[in-house]
């Protein structure tokens, strides 16, 4: 009796795992659990300390008495917006795009909105509450079919491009000690603005090993190799001693009682001297939000061959209705805008190809919370090697611009280079859309092609003016 129990329990468990397999597609998509787990696993090992970073980061804006006191509450934020904002993208999509608040947009809110303009950081959600609104609302009209096809397609090969240097500056950049623990291979200097690092950092020591072991498993095919080479680093670090190792291993989390619905409440403390700063935060955080999750959805969906001939990606209206909705639901519950991670890329590159990836990898960000000790110590510079191969996989698609016209080549460049200077990926962006307008003026392009450009422009000279007038 019980071995029938046992067999029609194990019949269950196929049909439900064939019918979850048949619902994402994995043969017609060419995957598996196996690979899909991997990814999931993977993706989730690097942007665990992005989230903790994220969380310290807001924590120095957002807090009742003292910069921090709210630290728990702001990762239960982060985590839960993402892991909301990756199901919706998994269900809607059924991409393996996993979605997040971005450090840059992060750092923007804290310490350009926040104490750069003293915004009260309650009005702060008011206005990402209103920027997701506005994002939901163009995600569901077809002026985002419009907006897709006026950028020209070198120009969205050029943000794949600056993106991956981006995440590459990224990795190897960062301050050496404590408490940040990057890898200090580039860092600040009096007498340039980046020079060599030193390795008598031993955090810097250890980030050129992982990178180097992260090569030879890729080179080898090991698979699992990028979730490999973030565990073999992080043991590095805490056996070295360079890494805290964690303080425990459960915790129960905090839910953000403190930050839940003061986006509904924040406009008590708009004031007449604050209103043209809300209006130009708003724009500011549209723009940034609208350019990151575009340029990250075309990389991404180069990545999985989700691309239409246009350059335009299958259920776009899906995926950025999922990115408008979390961004909402952010600021319901303390959060700032989401954008699709490019770290979702780690995962692509484990074999991920379904939305399963995203919906696991919300489920282990939940399950995670349990755990903050464990992931919370796990240091920056871990995650670096598998953040330079996503930009080797990224510079791929400089070959399809053409470098010999420079009425190309010129705003593409442009873009490339602004993006990981300026740490900005909307900068990058806004500098190659002026760019192409100015050349299309000259050559006296046709109308249609001129009209885009020159209101791709207005919007991005806009942005640069009130981003360096007001914040």
């Amino acid at each position: 009796m019980n071995q029938i129990k046992t067999t029609q329990a194990k019949s269950k468990a196929t049909v439900w795992l064939e019918k979850m397999s048949h619902f994402f597609q994995f043969e017609q998509l060419g995957t598996n659990y196996r690979s899909e787990l991997l990814a999931s696993l993977t993706i989730f090992m690097t942007i665990a300390p992005i989230l903790v970073v994220n969380a310290h980061i807001l924590g120095n804006a957002v807090f009742l008495n003292e910069t921090g006191d709210l630290f728990d509450q702001i990762l239960v934020a982060l985590v839960l917006c993402s892991a909301v904002s990756s199901i919706l993208m998994g269900l809607f999509t059924n991409y393996p795009f996993v979605l997040g608040s971005g450090t840059g947009i992060v750092a923007l809110v804290a310490f350009s909105v926040v104490l750069g303009m003293g915004m009260n950081w309650r009005l702060a959600l008011t206005a990402t509450l209103v920027e997701g609104i506005l994002f939901t609302a163009l995600s569901l009209s077809p002026f985002r079919h419009q907006l897709n096809a006026a950028i020209p397609d070198f120009l969205k090969k050029a943000m794949v491009v600056g993106l991956g240097l981006f995440l590459a500056y990224i990795a190897l950049s960062g301050r050496a000690a404590p408490p940040n623990l990057g890898t200090g291979i580039v860092i600040t200097s009096e007498a340039t603005p980046t020079t060599l690092g030193s390795l008598n950092q031993p955090t810097t020591i250890i980030g050129v090993l992982g990178i180097l072991l992260t090569a030879m498993l890729i080179v080898r095919r090991v698979k699992g190799g990028l979730l490999l080479s973030i565990l073999g680093t992080a043991i590095v670090g805490w056996l070295w001693g360079v890494a805290p190792l964690p303080q425990g291993i459960f915790s129960l989390p905090q839910f953000p009682v403190d930050l839940f619905g003061q986006a509904l409440f924040g406009i008590q403390y708009l004031t007449w001297s604050q209103l043209g700063n809300f209006v130009a935060v708003v724009f500011i955080l549209l723009f940034v939000t609208l350019s990151d999750t575009i340029s990250s959805l075309n990389v991404l969906g180069q990545q999985v061959d989700r691309l239409k001939p246009n350059g335009d990606l299958y259920r776009s209206k899906q995926a950025l209705l999922s990115n408008s909705l979390g961004t909402v639901l952010g600021a319901l519950v303390g959060s700032v805008p989401v954008i699709p991670y490019l770290d979702s890329a780690a995962g692509i590159f484990e074999g991920g190809r379904s939305g399963f990836v995203a919906i696991v990898v919300a489920i282990l960000s939940l399950i995670s919370l349990l755990f903050t000790p464990v992931f919370a110590a796990i240091p920056a510079f871990a995650a670096a090697p598998v953040l330079i191969l996503i930009g080797v996989l990224m510079m791929s698609c400089v070959r399809f611009i053409d470098w010999t016209d420079l009425a190309e080549a010129i705003p593409a460049f442009l873009v490339i280079l602004m993006i990981p200077l300026t740490f900005s990926v909307a900068n990058g962006v806004a500098a190659g859309f002026i760019a192409h307008a100015a050349i299309n003026v000259v050559q006296g392009n046709r109308q249609k092609d001129l009209q885009s450009s020159l209101f791709l422009a207005a919007i991005a000279l806009a942005y640069f003016v009130l981003i360096t007038w007001k914040v």
